[in-house]
This record gives structure tokens, sequence and C-alpha cells, in this order.
């Protein structure tokens, strides 16, 4: 097949985050071209003339959706699936308006709450619920910027009541993207199931729990930017996930397989995705996030999780290119998928 990889058009001062975008894109290609295809890498930008001619030119069986932000704007990811929707292109990965539900944290919060599903609570500098903050800890984060982007030990405080929270929302939010949020912070475990599609039900990937090693006494156990993208941090090499668990958790990490299934079909996922939860003490689960399309790069979580689920990478691309072109499988080349996806 003829397959497209869009992805972030990359500026010359680009962060860490942002150049993953090429990695993934390197290594779906190997996959891809042992698979037999031809693959195109094409950047996306808010030139969306541009990019739909390039498009028609190239002529694609399916595109891989890489995008993951505009011009450096995370609140913009939605602009690449549906461009695809208008020009009627197949793609691998999440929809339009999944993207969008889910790139915007308090849409996503909202959601899970109308569901009954758990999430800490939240305020925003303009939300009535603002002013009804109580004391307490907080963690801020950005509205729309993923990758932890702005997120360090500094992100979380605590506070005596609404209006010093709302004078952090205040100072935080340009370093955020320009909007913020408070959310309560949950102490405790924190772990990311990831889900791949699998016909009618996804198939849920051993969970992950991240371990916080050698952290000293008052250091917020968060997964932060450091913790992700600066190789030579102390929270880089100290993070490390862990696919092991005593007996005792087979009941805790079942609930966590069963919301994160639920999550799928509440906000119609679709190819691979991941959730983020959080467990305090008395073992109720929160959940954090919902990430659609999450990271392919080799070191990255979801890869690893579908290792430890005995999927290689090439088995991951199979799955996604035979959910949008149900031949895929029969046209690659060779085809190693372990699973028979």
């Amino acid at each position: 097949m003829n397959v497209v990889l869009l992805h972030d058009r990359i500026a010359p001062n680009a962060r860490p985050d942002e150049l993953d975008s090429l990695v993934q894109v390197e290594a779906v290609s190997q996959v891809l071209t042992k698979l037999g295809h031809a693959c195109r890498p094409l950047p996306f930008s808010l030139d969306l003339r541009a990019v739909a001619d390039a498009l028609a030119d190239l002529r694609p069986d399916v595109v891989f959706n890489f995008v993951e932000s505009v011009e450096g704007h995370g609140r913009l990811i939605h602009l690449a699936p549906a461009l695809l929707d208008a020009l009627h292109l197949p793609y691998a990965g999440a929809g339009a308006e999944a993207i969008y539900v889910t790139s915007n944290k308090l849409l996503t919060k909202r959601m899970l709450r109308a569901y009954g599903l758990a999430t800490p609570p939240w305020f925003t500098m303009t939300a009535p619920g603002a002013a009804t903050a109580g004391p307490g800890r907080y963690i801020v984060k950005s509205v729309w910027e993923h990758a932890s982007v702005g997120m360090e030990d500094d992100a979380i405080m605590e506070v005596d009541g609404p209006e010093a929270l709302q004078r952090q929302l205040r100072n935080r939010a340009g370093r955020l993207g320009g909007e913020a949020f408070a959310e309560s912070y949950i102490d405790g475990r924190e772990f990311n199931l990831a889900l791949l599609t699998d016909r009618v039900e996804p198939r849920v990937l051993p969970p992950a729990e991240i371990h916080f090693v050698d952290y000293p006494a008052g250091k917020p156990k968060v997964v932060g930017y450091r913790a992700k993208w600066v190789e030579d941090a102390f929270e880089y090499h100290h993070t490390p996930r862990c696919f092991d668990f005593p007996a005792e958790d087979q009941g805790l990490l079942d609930e966590l397989r069963r919301l994160a299934r639920t999550c799928w079909h509440k906000f119609e996922l679709r190819g691979y995705a991941r959730v983020d939860f959080r467990v305090d003490a008395a073992g109720q689960p929160w959940i954090l996030e919902i990430n659609t399309n999450p990271c392919l790069s080799p070191d990255a979580g979801f890869v690893a999780a579908a290792a430890r689920g005995g999927l290689s990478l090439e088995d991951v691309v199979v799955r996604l290119l035979t959910e949008v072109t149900p031949d895929a499988a029969a046209r690659c080349r060779r085809c190693g998928a372990s699973d028979g996806a």
C-alpha cells in the first residue's frame, strides 16, 4: 500500500517532546517498509490547502496520524484528523471528535463526571466552582498541552483557599499554553493502561505502574516533563515502569482494566489509546487523562506494554492498518504478526 505518515512540522528550536514525532515516524516507517509498503512522511501545518494538495499528489491508501500539535499549539491537534475526514482519506488512530474531546482536559473531566467515572475535583479561574476551592494540595496543569509541558515539582502546591489558587492559575497560565486549571492532588500510586484495537472489544495491554525510586522526602511524586524528556535528569532515571504485581493487586488491576475499556467505549476511541490513573491510599482509582494516539517510539510506554503482552511494534502497526483497511494483512509482503492480527 501507499502510506503517508502525517507529523508535526518541527521548528528549529523544537523541544524534545516535539522532536519525538519524528522518532515515531522513523520507527513506523521502518516497519511499513519491512512489510512491503511504500511510505512517505508529510509535515502538517496551518496551511491546510498545501497539506491537502500534498495528500492529493501522494494519493495514500491510508494515513498514519502522528500530529501532536500544530505550529506548537496542542489545542489545534484535531485539525489533522478533521482534514483527513474532509478529504475522505482513511487513517489509523482516533477520530477527530475523540481527539478534540480528550485533548481538552477540562472537557474530558466533565464527560468523565457525567458518565459517573471518578476523576479528581478541579477548579478554573472562571468556573463557578472556583470560589469553593478549599485549603489543600493541588496540581496545576495545562488545559490543552500534553507531554507534561510545564509540569514540574512546583506545579504541586498547598493553598489556603480560592484566592490563592486563582492567583497561582493566573501566574502559571503563560507557561502552560495560555490556559490552566487546578486539580486536587491524589497522593498515591500511578498506573498507565494501554489499549489496542481488537475487532469488537479493545485489547487491554498489561498494566504498568510508575515507581518513584529513591525520591527524597517531600519531593512530589509526579511524572513531569523532566521525567519524560530530560535524559540527564534525576526524575528520568528514577521513574521506571513496572509490569509485575503481587497477587493482592489483581482485584485493583481488574478494576483498572474495566475502567479503561469503559473509557474506550464512552469516548468512542479507536486504534490505540492510553488511560492514566492515580490510586489513593484507600484503593480508589481516579482517572487523570485519556490519551489518544499515544507515542509509538521504541522506548515509549505503549510499545513496552505491547511487548509485555507479546506484541511487537510490527504487530501493532498491522492491527492499526487492518482496522481501517481490512485486507491490510494480506497486502503485506510479509506479515509476522504473532497474534494473527
